[in-house]
């Protein structure tokens, strides 16, 4: 068996770039991460500052955490866990890895959205995995359908499922969601539902797929909602069934997550009004960008239900959606990402913009990008007419 080969992940080369430029004196806005711009919550911080001056720490499982997500999904979802279906992981990233490993062998066949999180792809391909990606457009409202997944033949093995989904955004209502995991329960395919952008909710709210089957496997973080991106501190939640098995592999891969974050994200918990104005400013920059965007000539684009991004539709521009926002960072000092990243295949006419940052930045990233944007249409136009 060979090494897989998997793609990069061009937004961190963009990133790169625009890391660069900053060095040389340029001005610079980072709209290509889906990474909150503010710290971690002050009562997060104070207690890891307490704990780096009266602990030594080591490694370790915070038992109250646990227990305090597990009421966080009776809280929030009406679902009951056991606190040891929670597995406290090193960012989502980890739990991801340690649900597919959990759950199937090489050479499954998982099937996901399309356009979807790069590292669901590539991850499933370093790991010796398939992934059956179906194309998910506009009809659709760029999520998965019931339909889709009952006509795949033969029957995947599991599937990934992200609503509020990146780099979308969209959110899939409930008779949707549970039409899905219907056909999935029917089929005996095994559910992996990423739900890291649960808090951060627009227009309709966010369901778990807890609601619906207690087999999904949940990958959750404090990385969005909670600011805490840095601390790589996340969850997976599991079926009772499959508690050893996600255990072994956890501390066998990955030993425990850092205890510091441990003891923060505990603290994070009870800072819910700060928490929760940070969703203030995501949905004045959201407001801010749906705006602006038409007037750009960027009229067509995904429903951004949740999360802080905006997929949009630059064809009328642009064959090369990596060149195009290399360019226009270069230009204007404004960093997005590439719609490649996210969709190998239509991905060279989008762009995703994350609106993470705070609202002047959103202001100034408009105001630079307003006549560039114009300008790009009128050297379009001006081909077109040659």
């Amino acid at each position: 068996m060979t090494v897989p080969e998997i793609d990069p992940f061009h937004a961190i080369a963009i990133s790169s770039l625009a890391h660069r430029l900053a060095a040389e004196g340029r001005s610079i806005i980072h709209m290509e991460f889906g990474q909150p711009s503010t710290p971690a919550p002050a009562q997060a911080i104070a207690r890891a500052q307490h704990i780096l001056a009266t602990d030594p720490m080591g490694y370790w499982e915070s038992e109250p955490l646990k227990a305090r997500i597990a009421r966080h999904y009776l809280e929030w979802y009406g679902v009951t866990l056991a606190p040891e279906q929670v597995i406290l992981t090193n960012g989502a990233s980890t739990a991801l890895v340690l649900a597919l490993t959990s759950c199937f062998i090489p050479g499954a066949r998982v099937a996901l959205a399309r356009p979807g999180y790069v590292a669901y792809r590539n991850t499933l391909r370093a790991l010796h995995m398939e992934p059956i990606e179906l194309p998910c457009g506009e009809k659709t409202r760029f999520q998965l359908t019931a339909d889709m997944v009952a006509a795949l033949d033969p029957a995947p093995d599991g599937l990934i499922v992200a609503s509020p989904a990146n780099p979308t955004g969209t959110i899939l209502p409930d008779s949707a969601f549970r039409a899905l995991m219907d056909v999935c329960r029917a089929r005996n395919i095994r559910v992996i539902s990423d739900e890291i952008y649960h808090g951060l909710t627009y227009t309709e709210a966010t369901h778990s797929a807890l609601e619906y089957t207690p087999d999904a496997l949940v990958v959750n973080s404090f990385s969005k909602y909670f600011s805490m991106a840095p601390w790589r501190l996340g969850w997976l939640v599991v079926p009772e069934n499959m508690i050893h098995t996600a255990r072994a592999r956890m501390g066998n891969l990955f030993l425990t997550p850092s205890s510091l974050s441990q003891h923060a994200g505990l603290a994070a918990f009870d800072c819910t009004d700060e928490l929760e104005a940070h969703l203030a400013t995501y949905r004045r920059n959201r407001e801010l960008m749906l705006e602006a965007l038409p007037e750009m000539g960027l009229a067509r684009i995904a429903p951004p239900d949740g999360a802080f991004y905006i997929y949009a539709d630059i064809g009328h521009l642009t064959d090369d959606s990596l060149t195009f926002c290399e360019r226009l960072l270069r230009d204007t000092g404004v960093a997005t990402a590439p719609g490649v990243d996210f969709d190998p295949v239509d991905g060279h006419r989008f762009m995703r913009f994350s609106f993470a940052v705070s609202t002047d930045l959103v202001r100034e990233a408009i105001a630079r990008m307003r006549p560039w944007f114009t300008e790009r249409g009128n050297e379009v136009a001006q081909t077109s007419n040659e």
